[in-house]
C-alpha cells in the first residue's frame, strides 16, 4: 500500500501551471492514498476532486471553516481552503475535526479522517494541518493532543493500524510531534503510539521537506526542515501495515514549474 502526504499550496505563486505540475508528481508515484493539505475550492470546482477524477481515485474532502484569514492573503474571499483524501478504494466514513488555536491566531485548520474499504481490512486514514507559526509551539501541542484523541475515537476495531499523516508544521525533535508519536514522551492518549514512518529511510537520504533549494522557500531564508510526516501505528497481525520503505518525493520542478513549497513523502505499507 503507497501512502503519499503532500501540501499543495493552496493558491499561492503560479498556481494554475503547479495544478498540472502536481498532477504529473502524483501520477508518477502512483499511490492508494493520498493525504493533502491545503486544497482549493472556488466555483464549484475542488482541486482534490479533479485529482481524483484525473487518477481514477476516490476522494473525500475536509473544508475549513473558516479561510478568511487566507483569503485576505491572496485577496478573493470566494476560495475555500481544507485537507483531502484520495484513495484507490471507497470511503466509507469521514469526519472533520476544526484543529484548537487562539481566537487572535486561529486559521481554521483541520484534521480530517477517512475510513478505506481497502482488501481485506479497512483503513483508518488521517490527514492534518497544523499552526504554522515558529513560536507556536504551545498551540501545535494542543493541536496534536486534540489530533491524538480523534484519532482514538476513529480507529475502530480494524486490525490495520491508524495511518495519519500531514503537514504538522515542526521540527521532528519538537514537543508537538513527540506527544503525537507517544513513545518519546507520554502520549496524548495512553497506549496509543504513532510511530514515525522516516525511521525506517536510509540515513542518507535528504529528508527535508522545506527546503532552501525550492525558490517558492528560498525567499524565506529559513533553514530547511522536516516538518511534513506519515505516522503509522504499531504493525498489527503478521506485519499488516509494517513501513517497508519511505522517501522524499515531488522535490524539483516538472517541465520547469515547482510543484509546492513543500516536498512530498512517500511510504511503502506492508
Amino acid at each position: 500500500m503507497r501512502i503519499v502526504t503532500w501540501n499543495l499550496w493552496w493558491r499561492f505563486g503560479p498556481w494554475q501551471t503547479r495544478q498540472k505540475a502536481i498532477l504529473t508528481g502524483l501520477r508518477e508515484l502512483r499511490p492508494d492514498v493520498v493525504g493533502l493539505q491545503e486544497v482549493w475550492a472556488a466555483g464549484g470546482e475542488n482541486l482534490a476532486e479533479w485529482l481524483a477524477g484525473e487518477l481514477g481515485l476516490h476522494c473525500a474532502y475536509g473544508a475549513s471553516p473558516a479561510p478568511e484569514r487566507w483569503q485576505r492573503r491572496i485577496g478573493d474571499p470566494t476560495v475555500g481552503i481544507g485537507n483531502a483524501v484520495l484513495s484507490r478504494w471507497p470511503v466509507v466514513d469521514q469526519d472533520v475535526l476544526p484543529l484548537p488555536a487562539p481566537a487572535d491566531t486561529d486559521d481554521g485548520r483541520v484534521a480530517l479522517y477517512a475510513r478505506l474499504a481497502a482488501p481485506g481490512h479497512e483503513v483508518p486514514f488521517f490527514t492534518a494541518h497544523f499552526t504554522s507559526a515558529p513560536a507556536a509551539s504551545a498551540v501545535r501541542c494542543g493541536q496534536a493532543a486534540a489530533l491524538a484523541g480523534f484519532v482514538a475515537r476513529h480507529r475502530g476495531d480494524t486490525p490495520f493500524p491508524p495511518v495519519v499523516t500531514g503537514d504538522l508544521n515542526a521540527w521532528p525533535d519538537s514537543d508537538e510531534v513527540r506527544l503525537l508519536g507517544g513513545y518519546k514522551t507520554a502520549p496524548a492518549v495512553p497506549g496509543q503510539v504513532l510511530l514515525d514512518a522516516w525511521e525506517y529511510a536510509d540515513p542518507a537520504a535528504p529528508s527535508v521537506t522545506w527546503d532552501p533549494a525550492n525558490p517558492y522557500v528560498a525567499r524565506t531564508r529559513g533553514p530547511g526542515v522536516r516538518i511534513d510526516y506519515i505516522r503509522v501505528g504499531p504493525p498489527g497481525p503478521g506485519g499488516l501495515g509494517h513501513v517497508r520503505a519511505v522517501r522524499r518525493a515531488c522535490d524539483g520542478p516538472v517541465d520547469g514549474v515547482w510543484p509546492s513549497d513543500h516536498a512530498a513523502v512517500v511510504a511503502d505499507l506492508a
